[in-house]
């Protein structure tokens, strides 16, 4: 087989796509909650602390806080990606 010639910025590219398709099935279930809850996770959040016990809310709330902190450490990877100086090519 040939020679593969790919640049550092395609797979810049590439890396910040895959990480893109996992945030926007993080943000799909995010959505979910803001919409059943009508609020954001800050103010849900809030809201669950100060009423009265209820396990699917509380449950809710573990698993929409997941889903922020997933979406929020893929953010991260983007920026590290796009400020990236060497890339290493592991087999």
């Amino acid at each position: 087989m040939g020679i593969l010639e790919v640049s550092k910025s395609e797979i810049k590219e590439y890396q910040k796509l895959k990480i893109i398709s996992e945030m926007v099935l993080l943000k799909e279930h995010i959505k979910l909650f803001e919409q059943k809850y009508g609020c954001n996770f800050e103010e849900f959040e809030g809201r669950i602390k100060q009423a009265a016990e209820d396990f699917e809310s509380w449950d809710d709330c573990l698993e929409w806080k997941a889903y922020q902190r997933s979406f929020e450490e893929l953010k991260k990877k983007i920026g590290e990606i796009e400020r990236a100086k060497d890339i290493r090519i592991a087999e």
